[in-house]
């Protein structure tokens, strides 16, 4: 014992300060770790409360080691500048601190919320609708706090204390400055808070945007992922469903209408066709047993405008609903009608014979036909102009 003294007799008071702190970070995060992994044993599997531990881990831990720090520093030979840094440190950890506990409070409130809905289940619209504004609103929120967080911890530094007051009050020539520069960002929050109000899209609707189909894979706290028919994805900024129009297909449902037109000549028998559609609906595990329809929509000079309206359950399954209705009424109308198939009519008239040709009446020379016999001398006038 006495040599331990004797050997920190010798070191620097710098040095000892350095080792004192890292102790006693080292002491508080296997603290923290003992006493985290007692309650994790006492939370059990697949529990609210485990749900909760897990979440609050990180923050704790920190929060553990800020209090050994904060000791360790009373005791440990500081100058007044080293303990004025550490004063510092613990205070831009506090508000660190507090902005990790904020928003592991939103984590942990939407998560439990979440658990009771399930999106890979049939009938998931409620689910899709609260998973949609949950993720959302936890991702403006998250934003916001971040934001207030960096701006409290700018200003406790003197030098930069103007840009965190800009930052939280966007006051002055610097907040103009930030303003301008987090435009988009602002813009594309607020468009966050409607649409998690109002909703006008979800996670894995189906939307036609820009000329593509695809389902919402992902909503961000600024843009889309629009997942497209072909694994494409289209990003998309969220201020974009706010101001400009596209097609939801799944709205209020996931069962849809497939349309499906056929232009075909006028002998066509529809009542034939209304029985063909009728086997062929019957026959598919795409039909949901709702709409299934003939109708002859138009009339034009060559052929007739045949609707076929056949229902789904959802998009993917009514697009596959009207490819297999195309490919089976076409091949019936090869095999049982094929004369009514589009094609156009002409009508050949006999032209009546010319009365030169009919007998008994002889026919005039035609003296305009006769063939002049051309000379190719010159005359004298042509000669002239040719010299």
């Amino acid at each position: 014992m006495q040599q331990i003294e004797n050997l920190l007799a010798y070191l620097p008071d710098w040095a000892l300060s350095l080792g004192t702190i890292a102790l006693a970070i080292f002491l508080g995060w296997a603290l923290h770790s003992l006493v985290f992994r007692w309650i994790r044993r006492l939370a059990g599997e697949g529990t609210v409360l485990r749900l909760v531990v897990e979440r609050v881990r990180g923050p704790t831990r920190l929060a553990m080691i800020m209090l050994a720090v904060a000791l360790a520093a009373t005791v440990a030979p500081l100058t007044d500048r080293q303990a004025g840094v550490i004063r510092q440190i613990n205070l831009v950890a506090i508000i660190a601190l507090a902005g990790w506990a904020a928003l592991t409070v939103v984590q942990v409130l939407a998560a439990v919320h979440l658990r009771r809905f399930q999106i890979d289940v049939a009938d998931n619209l409620l689910a899709r609708k609260h998973v949609t504004q949950f993720r959302i609103l936890q991702r403006v929120a998250g934003t916001i706090i971040v934001v207030i967080t960096a701006g409290a911890a700018l200003m406790t530094f003197g030098g930069v204390r103007q840009y965190g007051v800009s930052l939280l009050a966007s006051a002055g020539a610097a907040g103009i400055v930030v303003g301008l520069a987090l435009q988009p960002l602002l813009k594309n929050l607020i468009a966050g808070v409607q649409l998690a109000l109002t909703q006008p899209i979800r996670i894995d609707d189906a939307l036609i945007v820009e000329g593509e189909w695809g389902n919402v894979e992902e909503i961000t706290s600024t843009y889309v992922v629009l997942r497209l028919w072909d694994w494409r994805r289209l990003i998309l900024p969220l201020s974009y469903f706010i101001e400009r129009p596209f097609q939801n297909w799944t709205r209020e449902g996931s069962e849809l209408i497939g349309v499906v037109y056929f232009y075909v000549d006028h002998t066509l028998p529809v009542g034939a066709l209304r029985r063909k559609l009728d086997d062929v609906l019957h026959a598919s595990a795409l039909w949901d047993q709702r709409v299934g329809v003939v109708q002859v929509t138009d009339f034009k000079e060559m052929v007739m405008e045949v609707r076929i309206l056949a229902s789904a359950s959802s998009a993917g399954r009514a697009f596959d609903l009207r490819c297999e209705v195309r490919e089976k009424i076409i091949d019936w109308i090869q095999a049982e009608h094929p004369t009514a198939l589009p094609r156009r009519r002409q009508d050949i008239v006999s032209i009546p014979a010319p009365d030169h040709a009919k007998p008994g009446i002889t026919s005039r020379p035609n003296r305009s036909s006769e063939r002049r016999p051309i000379s190719s001398e010159r005359s004298p006038q042509t000669n002239e102009r040719a010299r």
